[in-house]
């Protein structure tokens, strides 16, 4: 297995440990990971070919699909709102 596989295998554990934490102790690691997992793609795709790369985009796309809401929201000017879940705690 290839250095990105496994930092990507890696990452996706990262990511499982933090949805895990309570909401409030989610922000600062899940925003690491937000922001390292373009780096990780882009290895993954010199490595492997873009279908991988896609691939890797999808499922980063699917396990952090309400924070990039959130974030296209901000970046257009609308109203967001936070997750459910994010406004009981």
């Amino acid at each position: 297995m290839s250095g990105a596989l496994i930092a990507a295998c890696l990452w996706v554990l990262a990511a499982t440990l933090v949805a895990l934490l309570p909401m409030r102790w989610q922000f600062a690691p899940g925003l690491v990971l937000l922001v390292a997992a373009p780096g990780v793609i882009v290895w993954i795709g010199i490595a492997h070919g873009a279908l991988v790369a896609v691939l890797g985009m999808a499922a980063f796309v699917s396990m952090f699909r309400n924070p990039l809401r959130y974030l296209w929201r901000r970046a257009r000017g609308d109203a967001a709102r936070l997750p459910l879940r994010a406004r009981r705690e």
